[in-house]
């Protein structure tokens, strides 16, 4: 029988699990930002010892990998000085004409309904080091964004 034809067994036609991605560049980490890493590593590490399914064990491995490679590599960073937009700071500025508000915090602890952006999110990069009553060139634009208020994080 020709090779071709010859079936091993299923595992070798699955998908390769890979870890899960972690985002370039520093850890960095609000006071927030790494207590919610430290509770989830607490929860998963929780759960796993209640798994008896050996897909399911594998799985909450990888993903408990990820967090405490996340702990690991957590940099907590200083309150902000609220003079400057920076890392940790609740920023209010106007882009288009609409007044929004958003806090700058750790990829990990970013949620864009919450209004908590990355550090590493394209408006949080351009508005950083910028002072209130500064304008900011933004997706191409010059003097986009007008910064208004800076004030303590979360």
């Amino acid at each position: 029988m020709s090779v071709a034809f010859r079936r091993e067994g299923d595992e070798e036609h699955l998908e390769p699990k890979f870890e899960l991605p972690i985002p370039p560049g520093p850890n960095l980490v609000t006071s927030n930002g790494l207590a919610l890493i430290q509770a989830k590593v607490a929860e998963l590490e929780a759960a796993l010892s209640d798994l008896t399914d050996e897909a399911e064990i594998k799985a909450a491995r990888r993903v408990l990998r990820y967090w405490r490679t996340r702990q690991a590599t957590a940099e907590l960073v200083v309150a902000p000085s609220g003079k400057l937009v920076e890392f940790g700071c609740k920023v209010g500025f106007r882009l288009n004409g609409q007044q929004r508000s958003i806090t700058i915090v750790g990829d990990d602890e970013a949620d864009p309904a919450a209004g908590l952006l990355s550090f590493a999110a394209p408006l949080c990069r351009a508005m950083m080091d910028a002072e209130p009553g500064d304008t900011v060139e933004f997706a191409g634009k010059p003097e986009a964004i007008e910064i208004l208020t800076i004030g303590a994080g979360n």
